[in-house]
């Protein structure tokens, strides 16, 4: 690895300079290259492969960064440690941004040909795609780039081909005609993940099938699939249309006659109680139609044009919506109309074009062994969900999950590998199979998410026994925001058990939430609160913006975020950089602890380090990261920098040696601590304290239980009680916080009286003259401390001032007390109002103590 060099530290910290370098270094070193023949107990995650087409957003920020606290932690104690990186090939959205490309030269993927139109993707691929891994570069992602994967790969195809075929064999993978998610303008159908609901405007029709007595009523929002209609369902308990059932009513418009059914789906208390049935456009409607027998129409094409004979024959379908309702309205067919409706609307992830449930001709997986196995290896233990509570969610999806259709009709993906002959004979090839001679290969491409769902063991070699695939799987955890889990989760789980012998793909999966902005609103481009973690990466550093996602993330929670809290992140780097600034300047070392040489405020603060190492590891298994944060940041900040740096500037001046090597190892320790989190910062600093090669690949800290001293904390609490305490004082009596002034302490005979220089140090009081006298007084649990500040402030100034504030205060009395003696408003005033009123009451009445206490004390003047 070459010779190792302590780095000279900058009077400031720049993270640019830093970063680069230290990431060039990191990978060059090989340190994040995981080894499948090394002894050391394996720790696994497979990245949630990120589009090719995509670029890193907070949630990948928040996701990655996640992943990493929790790899680098595992490289540092010990294991061996394969973060493996890759993209997902991400059919429709890919084929999406190349048509848009060919689209400027006035060509579409028809005028290229299939072959053509596949080589000018894969061209994008190489030229265009990834970008998203240069931005996980800047991030500090400490992935085994050796080992990056793209789910086209040769190995990974050949995994798809493999599992395609036994899945077929097996009979668990079958071609019928169902409903499914169809998008008029990419032309394709499309998986549940990529449909996106919202609330949309509409209008609520309720239409009168029939005359007379055979007369019903249904409501719907979308009129024009009246024309498919072949029936209209009931409750079979439902007594007001029990008359009409297995009779006939007549379709409006149409001429047609259609029966009336009893159907169990059929909520009675909704509406009318009674539904239009359109098996080839509504899923729902699809299956009643498969239990009642009844004929599916399709009345629409596969760009949502109206094929059903009839006027309204070659109308876009949201044409045709207003021209059936007007047609109706005419004929005396509407009963009410409610506009506006909102109601949930599918609209394509990629598009936005409105989604259109379309019977088709489709392959399909039969989930229903699949999904059981994935339940039950949840169920038994064999995977964890974390937080525990969320498991249900998986459970619910798991559970009732429906044959999941995985054939798109794009051209970018891996193609169907199945063979029709001449005289409609079915093979499906396998990857060291040829097709007979003269078969046609099924035109459709497979669903992005059957790939991704073989990511585990796919990356890892499968269907080969590598090396890789022994060590590496079953991986440690899976680290994915909850809004996924039924999604890819549920997918990874039912081919992983399939394929690897009911081993799951998982031993844990860990659920983390949405990124939010500060007042919980979701990142939306329309709200314009959405932010770009390489905008936080450029102004604030990329530990800073780690930080301040970690910080924020409590399992399966979701995390607000702001400007702000990432310049407290940085501040917070800051603070950090500056202190390990001070011990080098002061000699801090590396080496043995004296232990018979160390102060109690040494032991304190290394005792405090087992606590806090403890509390981390124990939040760390919890994927507590907000807390693991917290610790960190308070323990740095509050005890490392604010209080034991300024006792370690004592003991340095007082020559105590020693005080170097406790506050190498206290450094020593936190940054390595911290790393995982910050590691940009941490990595420069640990180097220029220990002289070592890398913190990457430095041991992670352990509990010394001989280094826990409850007396020496219980000690430095009490120094830390009165410092507090007096500094108010101080600040209440008038005084700046540099201010020296002369103070008699009465420490003799109690645990502080060997502590009496730092206290004076610390509170910038000087020894008493014999011409002392106390201008104030103030007992701190039986020490007494006076201090002289005759000269020191301007009596009168800060009488006035003091007597302005106590007016303030009494007038703030006297108006919540007026309140709480109203009996109106006591009567009527909700109960945290009043608690609220009556909080500002004893603050109030505390303020006029403290006021008045401080007139009191001071001198005459």
């Amino acid at each position: 690895m070459g010779t190792v060099t302590t780095p000279e530290l900058p009077t400031q910290y720049t993270p640019a300079d830093v970063e680069t370098r230290s990431y060039e270094r990191w990978v060059s070193g090989g340190y994040f290259a995981a080894d499948p023949s090394s002894e050391r107990e394996p720790y696994t995650i497979v990245l949630p492969p990120p589009n090719v087409t995509g670029v890193l957003h907070m949630g990948h920020a928040l996701d990655h960064s996640i992943q990493d606290a929790l790899t680098r932690r595992a490289r540092m104690r010990g294991h061996e440690t394969l973060w493996l990186p890759g993209m997902d090939h991400a059919g429709i959205a890919t084929q999406n941004v190349v048509e848009r490309e060919i689209a400027k030269d006035g060509l579409s993927r028809h005028d290229l040909g299939r072959e053509a139109f596949v080589e000018r993707v894969w061209q994008w691929k190489e030229e265009s795609g990834g970008r998203i891994l240069g931005q996980m570069r800047k991030l500090g992602d400490g992935v085994d780039w050796s080992r990056e994967r793209f789910t086209m790969d040769p190995g990974l195809s050949r995994a798809v081909q493999t599992i395609f075929k036994r899945l077929f064999d097996d009979g668990l993978i079958y071609r019928a005609e169902r409903i499914i998610n169809w998008c008029p303008r990419c032309l394709t159908a499309l998986s549940d993940i990529e449909v996106e609901h919202s609330e949309d405007e509409g209008e609520l029709v309720s239409i009168r099938y029939g005359d007379g007595e055979d007369s019903i009523v249904v409501a719907t929002t979308r009129a024009e699939t009246l024309l498919g209609d072949t029936a209209v369902a009931v409750h079979p308990s439902d007594e007001r249309y029990a008359h009409l059932v297995g009779r006939e009513v007549e379709l409006p418009l149409t001429g047609r006659r259609i029966p009336v059914v009893a159907d169990e789906h059929v909520d009675p208390a909704f509406g009318t109680g009674a539904v239009k049935v359109t098996p080839a456009h509504d899923p729902n409607d699809f299956e009643i139609g498969r239990r009642h027998s009844l004929p599916s129409m399709t009345i629409m094409d596969e760009r949502g044009v109206i094929t059903a004979h009839g006027p309204f024959e070659g109308l876009d379908r949201f044409e045709a919506r207003p021209a059936v309702v007007a047609a109706l309205r005419e004929q005396g067919r509407i009963v009410a109309e409610k506009r506006p409706y909102l109601h949930s609307v599918g609209h394509c992830s990629r598009c936005k074009t409105v989604v259109e449930p379309r019977l088709s001709l489709q392959w399909f997986v039969n989930v229903s062994p699949l999904a059981k196995a994935a339940g039950d290896a949840v169920r038994d233990g064999r995977t964890k969900i974390h937080p525990p509570e969320l498991a249900k969610r998986y459970f619910d999806w798991v559970d009732d999950m429906h044959d999941w259709c995985i054939s798109r009709q794009l051209w970018w993906g891996h193609r169907i590998p199945v063979w029709y002959g001449p005289d409609g004979e079915v093979v499906c090839v396998g990857p060291d199979e040829e097709a007979p001679e003269g078969y046609v290969q099924d035109p459709d491409v497979l669903d992005t998410w059957f790939s991704s769902g073989l990511w585990p063991f796919s990356t890892l070699g499968w269907p080969e026994r590598t090396p890789e695939l022994e060590k590496f799987y079953p991986t440690s955890v899976l680290v994915t925001g909850y809004d996924i889990l039924f999604f890819w989760v549920a997918r990874m789980m039912m081919f992983g058990l399939y394929a690897m012998d009911g081993r799951p793909p998982f031993r844990t999966v860990a659920l983390h939430g949405m990124v939010r902005d500060q007042f919980g609103k979701k990142m939306s481009k329309s709200f314009g609160n959405v932010v770009d973690p390489m905008d936080w990466v450029e102004r604030f550093g990329a530990d800073a913006t780690r930080f301040t996602l970690l910080r924020g993330s409590n399992p399966g929670s979701d995390v607000a975020i702001s400007d702000e809290w990432a310049g407290g992140s940085r501040n917070f780097c800051n603070k950090i950089w500056n202190a390990t600034r001070f011990a080098l300047m002061n000699g801090a070392a590396v080496g043995e602890l004296p232990v018979e040489e160390l102060t109690a405020a040494d032991r304190w603060i290394l005792s405090r380090l087992q606590t806090i190492t403890a509390a981390v590891d124990e939040a760390f298994e919890e994927f507590e990261f907000a807390k693991v944060s917290d610790l960190l940041y308070h323990f740095a900040w509050d005890e490392v920098c604010d209080w034991y740096v300024e006792l370690a500037k004592i003991q340095l001046a007082a020559g105590q040696e020693h005080t170097r090597l406790v506050l190498g190892h206290v450094f020593d320790s936190l940054l390595r601590l911290l790393h995982p989190l910050v590691p940009f910062v941490t990595e420069e600093l640990w180097r220029a304290v220990t002289g070592g090669e890398s913190i990457v690949v430095a041991p992670w800290p352990t509990v010394q239980d001989p280094l826990r001293d409850p007396s020496a904390e219980e000690e430095i609490l009490a120094l830390q009680g009165l410092v507090t305490e007096v500094r108010r004082f101080r600040s209440d009596q008038g005084l700046k916080p540099g201010q020296r002034v002369a103070a008699r302490l009465s420490l003799e005979g109690t645990a502080l009286a060997p502590h009496e220089s730092a206290i004076r140090a610390l509170l910038r009081l000087d020894a008493p003259s014999e011409s002392f006298s106390a201008t104030a007084r103030l007992d701190v649990g039986g020490i007494v401390v006076e201090i002289d500040t005759a000269g020191t402030i301007d009596v009168a100034a800060e009488r006035k001032r003091l007597e302005k504030d106590l007016a303030v205060a009494r007038k703030e009395a006297a108006q919540v007390a007026a309140k709480l003696g109203n009996e109106q408003f006591m009567a009527k005033a909700p109960q945290d109002v009043v608690r609220k009123v009556r909080a500002r009451a004893d603050q109030a009445e505390q303020d006029i103590a403290r006021l008045t206490a401080q007139l009191d004390a001071l001198p005459a003047g």
